[in-house]
């Protein structure tokens, strides 16, 4: 659905009046629907809900809609601040917080009864609470009179969205292994066994006789014995499916001589459904309990970049029996979304656990790419330039050398034309983020005005958030607009995008590490800039260097703290609760 011209205006009118920059229109409307203006009107910290939007500035807003009348102890801001922290822990990846916490900032915000607030926020349902048993004491069960005081649960809080989604992955999970019955006979698996080595030999009998299973090993393993599996099971009359993260990455993966299984976007396999109505930044999908898969066995090379959400909907997607076989690197980079499903399962033990031997390392990408995820920068002989190292003083000559490695050092020494080289940096923001480095490369690659909602025909798009139209970390290009739609080139064809989603997107020529994770490229140009230090971590820098197939440059201007994360750095710990779910 589209925004009609006179609730733009309105949303445009309502921001001027109140001192709010235009470019927070789209992303207004994006994500309170066609009649923000008149939510905003019913309850200015609403805009909070807005990404990028801070407490500061939805005050500044309110007062200027309210006036006088803008007061801290307002309900409505109190219920907008509970919200706003669980979003901003939600972005880091919790679906839990402690509500101590909460409490806590909750005073540094100004907010005079955070109690109150956390009690209105929980009485809108929007918000959970999630009362966590304490674990048992071994020691208490020595002592015949028994502890003087039992401990008391700790209340957490969360996000319903991603706390119901927990509880739904928790479920899916529990059912595929309750219903999972060997997919072949004993004779059958050990014949297909036959000649296999001990790590394959392993995983091939955990796919079929097991609900859910984890493969571990570098992507080109993993992804090795995926092809194997599902070609195992098809050559055995099973409905069997490589799943992958992007359409670029199905059209990457070679499919089964003989056609009998299939490579697919996750995306796609689940069938989203255009028309209809979700959460900002989530799509409805046509698979589900009513409308399972007709699949056996379904596997995912790269399913760390799974969120719980996106998790819970694949499992509920699996019909009763469904085997299920999760794979990624060891300590893979967490997903961008809440949720750290894969990590929740293992510790969890109720899931096998199956490590690849790995393959020798025979080229300088896999050399390198291997020393990082055992934790160590090693400088590597390229004699083929099939990795490069351009150092930079800081984020602006980053940005320069960036732009010249697309624009004319890649194309001109190795013949990769600009189209299939890929930029990624650890973040968004800083000299020499995602957004930095996208103005010069538009300027550079593609100038123009940016017609269409900020876009012109030649850009090169990212989906931010999902889309009806195509996955989070699907890469397009901009081909033209027609009825106040983009119409974008994507990899499985192309798709129109409404004005309205349009802010979900993003110029695409440098990505996040995050959102380009499921998909590698004939050249990647890695951006590791001063200001990035926070987000700099090993699992990251390996994801980052892993995404090349056959070149590497990597613009270093992070100084000693690049080898530092690669050393020492892992990701921040994750509050969740999907590990202790799974098994009651």
């Amino acid at each position: 659905m589209t925004d009609s011209p006179t609730q733009s205006t309105d949303l445009t009118e309502l921001f001027a009046s109140a001192g709010v920059p235009e470019s927070f229109a789209a992303r207004a409307a994006a994500r309170l629907g066609d009649d923000a203006a008149q939510r905003l009107r019913e309850d200015p910290w609403r805009l909070l809900r807005v990404p990028g939007v801070q407490p500061r500035q939805a005050d500044l807003f309110a007062r200027g809609l309210l006036g006088e009348a803008a007061q801290p102890d307002d309900p409505r801001r109190g219920k907008a601040m509970v919200v706003h922290l669980l979003t901003e822990a939600a972005r880091q990846g919790h679906t839990a917080t402690p509500a101590a916490e909460v409490e806590k900032q909750l005073g540094t915000m100004r907010v005079p009864e955070a109690r109150r607030a956390i009690d209105a926020a929980l009485d809108e349902a929007e918000v959970l609470s999630l009362a966590e048993e304490p674990e048992f004491d071994e020691a208490a069960f020595e002592d015949e009179d028994g502890p003087d005081d039992f401990p008391e649960p700790e209340e957490t809080l969360g996000l319903a969205r991603w706390a119901l989604a927990e509880e739904a992955a928790a479920e899916g999970f529990q059912r595929l292994n309750a219903t999972a019955v060997p997919l072949l006979d004993d004779a059958t698996i050990k014949a297909a066994r036959a000649g296999l080595g001990e790590d394959r030999s392993l995983a091939l009998t955990a796919s079929l006789r097991t609900g859910v299973c984890m493969l571990r090993g570098t992507p080109d393993d993993v992804a090795e014995a995926s092809l194997g599996l599902v070609t195992a099971a098809a050559g055995h009359g099973l409905r069997a499916a490589i799943v992958t993260p992007t359409e670029r990455a199905a059209a990457g993966m070679e499919a089964p001589e003989d056609g009998a299984a299939t490579v697919v976007a996750l995306h796609r396999l689940l069938e989203p459904l255009e028309e209809a109505e979700a959460a900002p930044g989530a799509v409805v999908f046509a698979r589900g309990e009513q409308r399972p898969l007709e699949l056996d066995l379904v596997v995912l090379p790269d399913a760390a970049g799974l969120d719980v959400e996106l998790f819970a909907v694949l499992v509920e997607a699996c019909a009763d029996g469904t085997h299920l076989v999760l794979g990624s690197e060891s300590g893979a980079l967490p997903p961008a979304g809440p949720g750290q499903v894969l990590a929740d399962l293992e510790a969890s033990e109720t899931v096998p656990v199956i490590e690849l031997d790995p393959a020798p390392a025979d080229d300088p990408l896999a050399t390198l790419t291997a020393s990082v995820r055992g934790g160590e920068l090693v400088a590597v002989e390229a004699p083929g330039k099939e990795v490069v190292i351009v150092p930079a003083k800081d984020g602006a000559e980053a940005v320069h050398r960036a732009v010249q490695l697309v624009t004319d050092s890649i194309p001109r020494a190795l013949g990769i034309p600009v189209e299939e080289i890929q930029v990624v940096a650890p973040a968004v923001r800083g000299d020499a983020g995602t957004a930095a480095l996208n103005a010069a490369l538009k300027a550079r690659v593609n100038p123009g005005p940016g017609a269409y909602g900020g876009f012109d025909p030649g850009d090169r798009v990212v989906v931010a958030a999902p889309l009806p139209q195509a996955a989070a970390g699907e890469i397009g290009t901009v081909t033209g607009a027609s009825g106040g739609a983009l119409q974008i080139a994507f990899a499985a064809g192309t798709a129109d995008v409404p004005a309205a989603r349009t802010a979900l997107l993003r110029h695409g020529w440098a990505v996040t590490v995050a959102q380009g994770r499921g998909t590698r490229h004939p050249a990647v140009v890695a951006v590791m800039a001063p200001d990035a230090e926070a987000a700099l971590s090993r699992p990251l820098v390996a994801t980052a260097f892993g995404l090349a197939r056959r070149h590497l440059s990597v613009v270093q201007a992070a100084g000693p703290a690049l080898a530092k994360a690669v050393r020492e750095e892992g990701v921040p710990e994750r509050r969740t609760r999907l590990a202790r779910l799974v098994v009651q």
